[in-house]
């Protein structure tokens, strides 16, 4: 239900701008037999109308797109299904001292290879490289399913989250390859739809699976679908021709993966995570073992710099790619984006659960007009960009109004109105959704087709980033702000510290209740200043953003408008 609205969305859009487009092309034509401009300003290159020549039929493009926009959807959910179904697992395991795996094994291994997919997808078969990561997924949603322990459960999610890296980057590069630039905004936008209804349906499936069935389900469900998803891709997609690539052999393609950089990479963005999952939580601060992760990422994090500027065009990240100005700007919007939004994904359930008196479901149902508000304006804003070309002025408008919609969220107080808390959701969700593609949109407007897919991944693993380390900074605040207004009284004050939320009611002296519930209040909102500084820091990128249009193409396959050179 939830993929068929965007992919009929895309059909009909698509018939819609088809006259447009060849009239562009007629004018385009038209000027250059008037005014003999060279093949370099030419509104269609020969290499991108070779790539057009291998664009699936309408039918097959539907499947493709349904496919992608499933296999987003499920790696999407499994980053925060699992959260209600916690308690039955470590009932059933006895594994308490598990919790924070079974997130963290899932997001670690995201993270650490999100990057190096942008290297495969590079160098070798784009079809087979996404096979493989929905295989992988695939894999580790089995073991997670079937698993007869908790270190087996822990282990499923790491392969799983090794496949999901692969996915995301995976599913943008072939849509790169399978529509024309101007229309890839409306896909991309369906896309990042998926994105958004998952991360709020996420804990709402999860309750449901765990309450109704099992929590295994959790995982199972993610079997037929992605059988689907890699079905779809296996029949209808046909991967681009690669004459340089055809040459080399496997080896060849081996020894141009980073190897060095990856060797770097990997502990480095391991530690950063570890050391944001267990400080204040299973670690102080202060602890050896913090600062030691700490250290390790910053010595690790300075040599892959290293490594990357010493391999040049070989690196993981190109230099030449990462400085360009628009994948620049994109990265940095991407990865305050992603912060500010997770934060109010993350915690605005709580607040709902605290504050509202609701259960962990209705609170989820409560976060339905952020979902509603992002899901109507990604997919418009890929509309209209799609049909006007610019994409820049959507970044800009959404670096104004997300701060502001978050902002009034922080005014939030124990007697908010159902009308105050609806809105100001809404108005957050449609900011967001306004600029939340439109750095992937840029990094393919910009760049050669063969730069997208680094570029790509570049993208994805900054909003990965994003939401994995402001959500701990947030979580900081949250505790040292609560600490700060509890008030004093015979009970156990760190006991509210580790409670759950709907504990709170059961551990308190009935009189202090009303005083500790506007200190809960005072704790969540303030977290929300941290999402309003995180999407306030976006308009950097929106303002650095090139003004390119996704209409115009060179011969090197980037927008032929002035390209404002390096970062």
């Amino acid at each position: 239900m939830a993929i068929s609205t965007p992919v009929q969305a895309m059909t009909s859009l698509e018939t819609k701008l088809a006259p447009a487009e060849a009239e562009d092309d007629i004018r385009s034509q038209t000027l250059q037999g008037n005014t003999g401009e060279a093949d370099g300003e030419k509104h269609e290159s020969h290499k991108e109308g070779d790539a057009e020549a291998q664009h699936p039929s309408t039918t097959g493009l539907v499947l493709i797109a349904a496919g992608l926009c499933l296999s987003v959807f499920l790696v999407s959910l499994d980053q925060t299904i699992v959260s209600n179904a916690i308690p039955k697992i470590t009932d059933e395991f006895g594994s308490t001292g598990d919790i924070g795996w079974y997130g963290s094994a899932f997001l670690l291994a995201v993270a650490a290879f999100q990057l190096f997919y942008g290297k495969a997808y590079s160098f070798f078969s784009i079809k087979i490289i996404f096979m493989l990561a929905i295989g992988l997924f695939e894999l580790g949603s089995l073991v997670c399913a079937l698993a007869p322990t908790s270190p087996a459960l822990i282990v499923g999610r790491a392969i799983a989250g090794l496949g999901a890296a692969g996915i995301m980057p995976g599913a943008i590069i072939i849509i790169s390859h399978s529509v024309p630039l101007r229309r890839r905004p409306i896909f991309l936008g369906s896309m990042g739809g998926m994105f958004g209804i998952a991360s709020v349906c996420g804990p709402l499936l999860g309750g449901v699976f765990t309450d109704r069935l099992t929590w295994r389900w959790c995982f199972y469900i993610n079997l037929p679908f992605g059988g689907f998803a890699a079905l779809t891709i296996l029949l209808f997609f046909k991967p681009p021709d690669r004459p340089v690539l055809a040459q080399m052999s496997i080896l060849d393609r081996v020894k141009k993966i980073d190897w060095l950089g990856l060797l770097v990479f990997i502990p480095s963005i391991v530690s950063l995570l570890l050391a944001l999952q267990w400080g204040g939580v299973t670690y102080p601060w202060k602890n050896g073992r913090i600062i030691g992760l700490f250290v390790v990422f910053g010595v690790t994090a300075i040599a892959f710099g290293i490594v990357q500027f010493w391999r040049k065009d070989d690196a993981i990240i190109p230099p030449r790619i990462i400085t360009q100005r628009s994948v620049a700007a994109g990265v940095w919007y991407a990865l305050f984006n992603a912060a500010g939004f997770m934060i109010v994904v993350y915690y605005t359930p709580i607040w709902h659960q605290v504050i509202g008196h609701v259960s962990a479901v209705d609170s989820g149902v409560r976060l339905l007009p952020v979902l509603i508000g992002l899901v109507i304006t990604v997919m418009l804003s890929g509309a209209l960009v799609s049909v006007f070309g610019y994409y820049t002025p959507f970044m800009i408008l959404a670096s104004i109004l997300a701060p502001i919609g978050e902002g009034l969220m922080f005014t939030w107080t124990v007697d908010t109105t159902f009308g105050q808390w609806f809105g100001y959701e809404a108005l957050t969700g449609l900011a967001v959704g306004m600029g939340m593609q439109q750095p992937l949109v840029a990094v393919q407007t910009v760049l050669p087709i063969d730069d997208v897919p680094v570029a790509t991944s570049a993208v994805a693993f900054a909003q990965t980033l994003g939401g994995a380390i402001f959500i701990a900074i947030a979580q900081v605040v949250f505790q040292n702000v609560l600490i700060a207004n509890l008030p004093a009284g015979n009970y156990d004050r760190s006991g509210l510290l580790t409670a759950g939320v709907t504990d709170i009611i059961t551990k308190v002296p009935p009189q202090l209740l009303p005083s500790i519930l506007v200190a809960f209040n005072e704790a969540l909102t303030h977290v929300y200043i941290v999402s309003i500084c995180m999407s306030a820091l976006t308009i950097v990128g929106s303002l650095a953003m090139e003004w390119r249009s996704v209409k115009k193409k060179t011969s090197s396959g980037a927008s032929k408008e002035p390209a404002g050179g390096q970062a």
